[in-house]
């Protein structure tokens, strides 16, 4: 064979050995990329996203959407280069999404736990913004409280200083005029008996207030009362569409006015909006499925300005309440504001 024909072979042998490493060696990266979104007023595999039982509701229109990120993941080298190229990814180290000191099984259970409390969270703050009673726990009591033996997680809080205690901010808007040194009485339910302790507070290292140290946990009173049917999403940062479809739900008028409403936001059982991650593809899959306006947690906002599809107006939410009022503006044709 002449060295022509060596060469030629041998150039072949490696573009067939390079082709066939490209496409079956895994590379240690994963995608993120836009994921599907679900619409909170409407059904995912024939039954309501967000179901309200036992209670009068009223009509809604248009949509409100939640949104996701895909992950891609056990991505070969070919396969990484094309997502990279086609523009709507981002390539990762597979560690950010999958610490090497956790299984992956590990990573997907912390993931689901994570969207069930937001589940709960955006019940909890729905009621609470609507000023309908829920019944607030004790979750847990700091090693510094000064209610250390005297309050206990699972008593559940009636009442501060005569304050009925009704939803979670009822508890903060309790403490809000108090100071370090100030004694207050609190009614608690324990074991099906009522009992009141007089508890002296300590220094928030953040404010001038009192400081109790217990996280209040709300509860519905009717844990059948609100039904979230989705099953294969995991992530906190669906709390926000959530809330927003219970509080649709449960008022006269309809939220959107029709639009098509997306959104995205980390919330809590106060009804405050926290950030969350992943925002340009989130924008991206609401602007695809047809969304219009795009609800963002305000700290989220200058990066949602420069990754915005063209089309989609920003609504700039720090809590539940903002966001309501946001869509009001909104659906009146009133400036919201905006990032």
């Amino acid at each position: 064979m002449s060295r022509r024909s060596w060469t030629l072979l041998t150039g072949l042998l490696l573009a067939l050995a390079v082709i066939l490493l490209g496409s079956t060696l895994r590379v240690p990266l994963v995608a993120l990329g836009p994921g599907p979104t679900y619409d909170t007023l409407g059904q995912a595999d024939d039954r309501p996203v967000v179901a309200v039982n036992g209670l009068m509701t009223y009509p809604t229109s248009g949509q409100l959407n939640m949104t996701t990120v895909s992950v891609s993941d056990r991505l070969t080298m070919f396969r990484a280069l094309g997502l990279w190229a086609a523009g709507d990814s981002r390539i990762v180290p597979r560690e950010d999404i999958y610490p090497p000191d956790k299984t992956d099984q590990e990573v997907e259970q912390e993931i689901r736990k994570s969207f069930v409390t937001s589940e709960v969270n955006a019940e909890v703050a729905a009621l609470g913004y609507l000023h309908r009673p829920i019944k607030v726990m004790i979750g847990g009591v700091g090693d510094k409280s000064p209610a250390v033996g005297l309050l206990s997680p699972g008593d559940q809080l009636l009442a501060i200083d005569g304050r009925p205690i009704e939803s979670v901010s009822a508890v903060y808007e309790a403490l809000r005029e108090t100071r370090p040194g100030q004694q207050v009485t609190i009614r608690v339910l324990r074991a099906g008996a009522p009992r009141e302790v007089a508890v002296t507070l300590g220094s928030r290292p953040d404010g001038p207030q009192g400081f109790l140290d217990v996280t209040p946990s709300g509860e519905l009173l009717n844990p059948d009362e609100i039904m979230i049917g989705l099953t294969d999403v995991g992530g906190p940062s669906a709390g926000l569409i959530f809330a927003l479809a219970v509080v649709d739900k449960l008022t006269p008028g309809e939220l959107t006015g029709g639009r098509f409403v997306a959104g995205t936001g980390e919330i809590s059982q106060a009804g405050d909006v926290g950030p969350i991650g992943g925002i340009p593809f989130k924008m991206m899959a609401a602007r695809a499925a047809g969304a219009t306006v795009f609800l963002v947690p305000a700290k989220n906002c200058e990066e949602a300005m420069s990754n915005a599809p063209e089309g989609l107006q920003l609504v700039k939410v720090g809590t539940l309440g903002e966001a309501v009022s946001g869509l009001d503006a909104v659906r009146d044709g009133r400036p919201p504001p905006a990032c």
